[in-house]
């Protein structure tokens, strides 16, 4: 047995005592003694472990039905021609309704007989292992369970299984879409408008996210919103919250441009800038991460870490980028000049998939940015291993990554609309939500406006105001800006950036990509346009 002061008294529901060792990790609860059989236990735990099998497949089934209930929609929706809602928006929705259901229609019979409800500990430990008669069990952390919400554990549990782990979200859905979107690139529209991407992509993202949304959040928050707040909101909360919405998501404005072959160089402005903006936030935002000022203050401004956080923004993005290169020219050689795998369609497709997935994991395993890498690995695809392959392997690759790119793309858009009611920690801060809002946009036309004067300055065909306008509409925020503000909810803040992004992501795919087939008729921009034609605006 333990020493007096390293017990801990838990009561059960039963009223049945136990005692907790706190300071051991994993930490032991000592159970009284129990003397059921243990053939009986067996049964029990493999019918507990049967049930949770059975849940498991219903909240996947759950999704899948989502999925297949967007996608009839979309073919009603395209049918019908009616272009106001896009498929990502139908999928929030979907995802709203099913959350709606989850989090107010379905309650779990209440089973707390074997729950403990109180335990005097000082910490959380990750790991419980108990101690029941000399058999021991091991238990995870799920979360906090607000005070006052016994009753409601079955019910939280049912939200959480139905919440990911926001690693599956980098991992396995991320990855095929950054991908896709440097393998379906049209290069010869890229290229020749790429002083102009360039310019958005990087000095625009910064503009918008650290000089004018962190800017004027910290400037708000100073100002006006001091102690209406709660908790702990600081300087790099505030440049983390404008890395992470700067990254755009036009998916909603890019598919009615594509179906309307809206002018070949406002696509490509804006698709090339997405795609990148995409990589800089996602570096940007670990860049703030790392900023360390000296001293005990750690979220004041130094400019000695800002050029440190600089220098590994800078480290960062051209490891991950030579990495990215690397492996798709590496691909190139191997499935041409070392080996002939040309002639088995079926091994080449699959180490071409094998080979771009593996390049967002090596980048991650080595402390770079996959989204970055594959990113890049996916445009040195679609330049060199493409013309390598077979026919066969050219549209294998083709059409894999258009049906992952569309899967993973809807099941986010999806999972955004479910989380609004099944996420356990949201916080809702009016004063923050406007604020952020408004800065948003004000960011938005920063970046937009002042750098498209200068560009027009050294451009033979300029970009036209209706052209920007257009741009500074279509700066929706999607999937990337969701992923990184879900991959971290610990603190109070992250919880309020999260909360207030999903809101944005709301807005900008419901209201602006709504609006986006009216605002293209009245800012007269042309549509109908060939692809192939040879009029472009130059650098």
């Amino acid at each position: 047995s333990s020493t007096p002061a390293m017990k801990h008294t838990c009561k059960s529901a039963s009223g049945r005592p136990t005692l907790l060792l706190p300071f051991l990790l994993p930490v032991l609860l000592v159970g009284g003694q129990g003397d059921g059989n243990a053939a009986m236990d067996n049964v029990v735990t493999e019918r507990m472990a049967e049930e949770s099998h059975r849940q498991d497949s219903a909240y996947l089934l759950i999704f899948i039905m989502l999925l297949t209930l967007t996608i009839l929609t979309i073919w009603l929706f395209k049918h019908r021609r009616f272009r106001f809602l896009h498929e990502t928006g139908l999928a929030m929705i979907y995802g709203l309704l099913v959350g709606v259901i989850l989090r107010f229609g379905i309650h779990v019979p209440q089973s707390t007989s074997d729950v403990v409800l109180e335990c005097a500990v000082n910490a959380s430990p990750a790991t419980l292992l108990v101690n029941v008669s000399g058999r021991f069990y091991e238990y995870t952390l799920k979360g906090e369970v607000s005070r006052g919400k016994d009753h409601q554990v079955q019910d939280d549990e049912m939200l959480r299984k139905v919440t990911f782990d926001p690693e599956v979200f980098f991992n396995i859905l991320l990855p095929p879409i950054i991908f896709h979107a440097g393998y379906s690139l049209k290069r010869r529209h890229f290229f020749r408008n790429i002083g102009s991407i360039l310019t958005y992509a990087f000095m625009g993202t910064v503009i918008s996210s650290n000089l004018l949304v962190g800017q004027k959040i910290a400037g708000a928050l100073n100002a006006f919103f001091v102690g209406q707040l709660g908790g702990d909101f600081f300087f790099t909360d505030c440049l983390f919250f404008g890395a992470i919405v700067s990254a755009t998501d036009p998916v909603t404005v890019l598919a009615i441009f594509n179906e309307l072959k809206v002018d070949v160089d406002l696509y490509a402005l804006l698709f090339g800038e997405s795609v990148l903006n995409d990589a800089v936030a996602i570096v940007l935002s670990s860049s703030i991460v790392a900023y360390q000022p000296t001293g005990d203050n750690s979220h004041s401004f130094e400019a000695m870490a800002v050029l440190k956080s600089f220098g590994i923004f800078l480290g960062v993005f051209s490891g991950s980028f030579a990495l990215g290169m690397a492996t798709g020219v590496m691909t190139a050689l191997i499935s041409f000049y070392f080996t002939k795998l040309r002639d088995f369609p079926l091994l080449e497709t699959g180490l071409f998939f094998l080979m771009s997935w593996s390049t967002f994991l090596l980048a991650e395993a080595c402390g770079m940015t996959g989204v970055v890498a594959v990113l890049f690995c996916g445009m040195t695809q679609a330049h060199y291993t493409y013309n390598n392959l077979s026919r066969d392997s050219q549209d294998r690759t083709k059409q894999l990554f258009e049906l992952l790119n569309f899967l993973a793309e809807n099941f986010i858009f999806s999972y955004m609309g479910l989380t609004l009611f099944s996420f356990q920690s949201h916080v809702f801060n009016p004063m923050f939500i406007i604020g952020a809002f408004l800065a948003v946009f004000l960011g938005r036309a920063a970046n937009i406006y002042p750098l498209s004067f200068l560009l027009n300055l050294g451009r033979r065909n300029k970009i036209g105001m209706n052209f920007q306008h257009v741009m500074m509409f279509a700066g929706l925020r999607g999937a990337m800006t969701f992923a990184l503000s879900i991959r971290d909810t610990a603190t109070y803040a992250r919880q309020m950036m999260f909360s207030t992004t999903l809101l944005i992501v709301f807005f900008t795919v419901w209201i602006c990509g709504g609006g986006t087939t009216p605002m293209l008729s009245f800012m007269s921009i042309p549509v109908g346009v060939d692809s192939d034609q040879e009029h472009s605006v130059s650098n």
